[in-house]
């Protein structure tokens, strides 16, 4: 399986990679800096500052998303990482219809993909996911996206299991600007060894104040966040002592470059 995985982030990597050299295959792309404060975590130490850079971009065969989270706890330090940790995931889908040159939709679904994702960063998180994507048309949102992965963690780690992620994106106009709700949820069942089963939403809404403060709309947003997590890093809640489920109000600031 691992080779497997190996050979479809080769391929998308290389096809990434000359993507890169040919201008005309960048079709968009936006890049983000985002700011979180959160009080109240459970797993992590309490107070949690994340600065997170990430990208979005659309190619003439697929998309790409990608971020890096640089986090700082306040006060006492993780037990593994200490004050200062990162974590970052790498998610290149390769699209059907643009691929073929066919569509492939059918009811609300308006395009399949090769789905894939790289997680990496400090600690034991390394793990390889390769699966199938569909694009959504869900009346009133931007993009709803849901992929379905086979999880591979590297090396001898238990984990081996699947993840089902539905991600989206929704505007609506408010107080003479503009509302932006997103996020994604992270559902990951057992893998009968000791991974236990795991639940985590992330969402957020943001009020654009861009328009507002001599910036271009849609450049610079304020708003608060919401963090839940079920049997967080697939540690069954109460096992050794530990609190491992968490619900984390934040307050979010970011800026499109």
């Amino acid at each position: 399986m691992k080779s497997a995985y190996s050979t479809a982030f080769t391929l998308a990597l290389a096809l990434f990679s000359a993507a890169a050299s040919a201008e005309d295959l960048l079709q968009w792309q936006q890049t983000d800096a985002a700011y979180r404060y959160g009080k109240t975590n459970k797993v992590t130490p309490e107070i949690e500052q994340v600065f997170t850079l990430e990208q979005s971009s659309g190619w003439s065969f697929g998309d790409l998303y990608w971020f890096v989270d640089n986090s700082y706890f306040n006060g006492a330090s993780d037990p593994i990482a200490g004050h200062f940790t990162y974590y970052a995931e790498f998610s290149p889908r390769l699209s059907f219809n643009k691929i073929f040159d066919k569509k492939f939709s059918f009811g609300p679904i308006t395009d399949v993909l090769l789905a894939a994702t790289q997680e990496f960063g400090e600690g034991q998180v390394e793990t390889a996911l390769l699966g199938v994507g569909v694009d959504l048309a869900v009346p009133g949102f931007d993009f709803f996206q849901l992929n379905i992965y086979h999880r591979n963690p590297s090396g001898d780690r238990d984990g081996d299991t699947w993840q089902v992620t539905p991600a989206w994106g929704a505007t609506f106009p408010f107080a003479g600007s503009e509302l932006l709700f997103d996020g994604y949820i992270d559902w990951i069942p057992d893998n009968d060894e000791t991974f236990h089963a795991n639940f985590h939403l992330a969402t957020q809404l943001k009020y654009d104040i861009g328009r507002f403060v001599e910036f271009e709309p849609r450049k610079l947003y304020v708003g608060l966040g919401y963090d839940y997590a079920k049997n967080k890093y697939g540690v069954k809640d109460g096992d050794f002592g530990i609190d491992a489920n968490q619900s984390v109000l934040q307050f979010v600031a970011r800026y499109n470059f």
